[in-house]
Order: C-alpha cells, then sequence, then structure tokens
C-alpha cells in the first residue's frame, strides 16, 4: 500500500506577542467617562493577568477625546514593573512635550491608509502626517523612547471603501525609514477578511518589509476578527492589538464596533499551543471587572464563558451529563 504523507500544517506553535489597548483605544468611544481610579484598576489587573504591553491612554486635547483627559495623571500613577511597557499615544509635537514630561518611554503614533479618513480623522493630508509623525519620532528618539505606529483603514475605509494594497506597503515603508520599531495595521470598521489579510501581507513580504516590525490591530465588526488574526498568523505575523472583552470603536470611523478581544485571542493561540505569557483565567476576569465597571454586557466571549464556569464551579447542586 502506498504511503500517504501527512499535509503541511498551517501551524505552528510559535510565541505570539499581544499588546491590549483596553485603556485607550477601549474607552476612548465610551460615552460616560470612566473615572481614574477604575483606569488605574484595569491597568493593574492587565499587568498582573501577565501583559507585557499595556496601552494606557493619549495625550490628545481633551477637547477631542474627554474620555481620555486624565491622561497625564495615569502615566504618573502607573504601577512599578521594569519588565511592562505602558505606552500612550501621542497627536502631536505638544502632547510629545507633554509625554517627556512625565517620563513616558513607549509612544506611539498614527495616521490612516485612507487618505479621507486621514483628513476626517486628524484633520491633515498623509503628507502632512507623515511630516508631523517625523518631528514626534525624533523627539522620542533623542530621549531614548520606543515608537510604535498604527496604520489606520488598511482593510477598508468606510469613506472610499478599498484601500489600495501598495499604498499600505509605502506608507509602512516610509514609516520605518523614520525608526519606528513597529508598524500596527488597523482595519479599523472591521471590514477585513483572512484572504485580504494574506494579500496585505504578502505585498509586505514582496517588498521585502520585514514582518516581526508589523502587528496587527482587528475590530470585529463583521464578526471576523479572530479568523483575520488566524490569517495572519498563519502568514506570519506574530504581534497582535486587542482589547479586553472587545471593547473599543473610532469616533470618526462610521461603524465601527468593538477591537477583536484579548481573552479571546489568547484562548484561540492557547489552543493551539501558541504562547502569549499571558493567563487566560486571570485576563478573562479582567473582562468580568470590566463589564461590571461599565455596567454593561460587552462583545467578547470567552469572559462570559469563564464567569459562567466559575457559576458552574460555585454551585454544587449543578450535574452536567
Amino acid at each position: 500500500m502506498p504511503s500517504v504523507s501527512s499535509p503541511t500544517s498551517l501551524f505552528s506553535s510559535s510565541p505570539v506577542r499581544i499588546v491590549d489597548v483596553t485603556a485607550r483605544d477601549g474607552l476612548q468611544n465610551e460615552k460616560d467617562i470612566v473615572p481614574t481610579d477604575v483606569k488605574l484598576e484595569l491597568i493593574h489587573r492587565l499587568v498582573e493577568a501577565g501583559h507585557k504591553d499595556i496601552e494606557v491612554t493619549s495625550l490628545v486635547r481633551p477637547s477631542w477625546i474627554p474620555q481620555l483627559a486624565d491622561g497625564e495623571e495615569i502615566l504618573r500613577n502607573l504601577p512599578r514593573h521594569d519588565d511592562v511597557r505602558f505606552w500612550a499615544l501621542i497627536p502631536n509635537r505638544k502632547g510629545m512635550e507633554r509625554a517627556l514630561n512625565v517620563g513616558i518611554k513607549h509612544v506611539a503614533t498614527f495616521m490612516s491608509a485612507s487618505q479621507t479618513h486621514n483628513r476626517k480623522n486628524l484633520n491633515r493630508t498623509q503628507l502632512e502626517s507623515l511630516d508631523n509623525i517625523r518631528v514626534v519620532t525624533e523627539m522620542a528618539l533623542d530621549e531614548g523612547a520606543t515608537v510604535r505606529a498604527y496604520l489606520s483603514t488598511v482593510f477598508g475605509c468606510p469613506y472610499e471603501g478599498d484601500v489600495d494594497i501598495q499604498t499600505t506597503v509605502e506608507l509602512t515603508q516610509q514609516l520605518l525609514e523614520l525608526g519606528i520599531s513597529e508598524i500596527s495595521l488597523g482595519d479599523t470598521t472591521g471590514m477585513g477578511n483572512p484572504r485580504l489579510v494574506e494579500q496585505v501581507i504578502q505585498g509586505l513580504k514582496n517588498a521585502t518589509v520585514p514582518l516581526e516590525k508589523i502587528a496587527l490591530h482587528m475590530h470585529d465588526t463583521q464578526g471576523t476578527g479572530l479568523a483575520n488574526v488566524l490569517a495572519g498568523y498563519q502568514m506570519g505575523i506574530r504581534t497582535f492589538d486587542a482589547s479586553t472583552a472587545g471593547l473599543g470603536g473610532c469616533p470618526y470611523a462610521p461603524g465601527a464596533s468593538g477591537n477583536v478581544a484579548t481573552e479571546d485571542v489568547i484562548n484561540l493561540f492557547h489552543k493551539m499551543n501558541c504562547d502569549t505569557g499571558v493567563d487566560l483565567a486571570k485576563a478573562a476576569g479582567v473582562g468580568v471587572f470590566l463589564a461590571d465597571a461599565l455596567q454593561k454586557d460587552l462583545p467578547g466571549r470567552f469572559h462570559k464563558y469563564f464567569l459562567g464556569a466559575c457559576a458552574t464551579d460555585t454551585d454544587s447542586t449543578h450535574t452536567t451529563a
């Protein structure tokens, strides 16, 4: 009988890095202002779960995003952990000056792959945004800070529709040339699909962009968030942004709902024997805490499963077949 060879697996067991963006991207679209002490408790719980990269706030003008008006207070009161990178989103020179005054060492900048969304979000052209990012990056690097950049609407724009992959490749290259260490490609309104994720990443590969400098920032608006994360992993991406319990959205992107949920992403990779360095149960517990603090149901899945499992474990009268 002829031997049957096993199909080559699409999966490996390579470690995965999670950048949790709950305290910034998750909270920025909330209707009600979340108290500072609740935000700090959230960050503390994320650290306790094992997260090593946590985006904690943005130093934008308070009138733009009132939910993050306490950014400097947050940065001054972060827990002290030398092995945790706390990130702040910085819009411009003034924001960078504020960040340096409070000693931040990890900053994020942002622009859009879509010209229209860039104007709506930042009131700038893409060229103007690149000039602004150059200034912020030079200031940060001069002070020994690390810089990552968000490139939004890579997988679809609510105003323009499809976004040219070559534009994404060229902007990514230009950002890396500025000395930025990592580019996070955003599916800002969840318009992406696994095939498009493959095509975008293949475009980067063809341009010899090092994938270790690329992260994916997926939203789950149309229910494809985890599928897109998995497609990115299969193509070689190992860093993924996520928000606890799927909280989040963009004030300047109509239809944008929550980010892919942190604990859902961790659960996916742990099931595949891919280490994330994060305790899944504690990460799910952060989701339970956040839903309780905001007093509303959140779209993520695993924190609800975890809550139900905990309730079952404490119910001595419950039996299963």
